[in-house]
């Protein structure tokens, strides 16, 4: 595996090819979900990719957005959070919130965290510090809830 952090900028064609297939498959396709994936925040982000090189052309087996403050939030906010089929269950996904903080922490220190949340993952994220803030709401026909990691001090 090959993580690999960032700006919009940086990413080949081809890097920037898998990233919204991947997207498309999970979002779009596995969760029946149709929405405007390319929302123009892609280019005022951070991307955070886990690459399998083992495979015959590298392959994305998770990925997740951090928009920058003042784009979405106040806050820098986490987001299109995902694993490939393939690899959930092994722990990847953990591993990809872990380095996402991480990173999230050294490029904005004292800041809090945002994401907006599949309301089922509440108890996962709280692993990693985030915090319910808002009641339930729908966002494309699945609840979701938004959570905060406080600044770290």
């Amino acid at each position: 595996m090959q993580w690999q952090w960032c700006s919009f900028q940086q990413l080949s064609i081809d890097q920037l090819y898998e990233i919204l297939r991947a997207r498309q498959e999970v979002f779009t396709v596995e969760q029946d979900c149709p929405y405007q994936d390319a929302d123009g925040k892609d280019q005022e982000a951070w991307h955070l990719i886990c690459w399998d090189k083992e495979s015959q052309s590298p392959q994305l087996v998770a990925y997740l957005r951090v928009v920058f403050p003042g784009k979405k939030y106040s806050e820098p906010s986490i987001g299109r959070v995902l694993t490939a089929e393939s690899s959930r269950g092994t722990g990847l996904g953990r591993e990809l919130i872990r380095r996402a903080v991480e990173q999230t922490q050294a490029e904005y220190p004292g800041s809090g965290i945002r994401i907006s949340a599949q309301e089922h993952l509440r108890r996962f994220y709280g692993e990693f510090g985030f915090e319910q803030v808002s009641a339930p709401y729908d966002e494309d026909g699945i609840p979701h809830i938004e959570m905060l990691r406080p600044a770290s001090e």
